[in-house]
């Protein structure tokens, strides 16, 4: 069971952000300095950039709770990857 929310922490925002990208324009319209920046999201820090797209408004981009939004994102991208050390150091194999 742990290994299944795991895996999930891992691919889910990853699979709903590439969702959002391929589907509808708002990550090419979020992020519109190009291709590396989305890209880059979504590999290292895609529950931030997922954030990031949801909070993201066409008429004034990103403001107010939106930011709060973002930073939640980084703090579950800090989390998901704290705590795949935590589990190796802490596991009873």
């Amino acid at each position: 069971m742990c290994c299944f929310v795991l895996i999930l922490g891992l691919l889910g925002p990853r699979l709903a952000f590439l969702y959002a990208w391929i589907f509808t324009p708002r990550v090419t319209d979020a992020f519109a300095g190009g291709f590396w920046l989305p890209l880059l999201g979504l590999l290292f820090l895609p529950w931030m950039a997922l954030g990031y797209v949801l909070a993201w408004a066409p008429a004034t981009g990103v403001s107010g709770v939106g930011w709060a939004v973002v930073a939640v994102g980084l703090l579950f991208d800090i989390a998901s990857y704290g705590s795949r050390s935590a589990q190796q150091r802490y596991s009873t194999n």
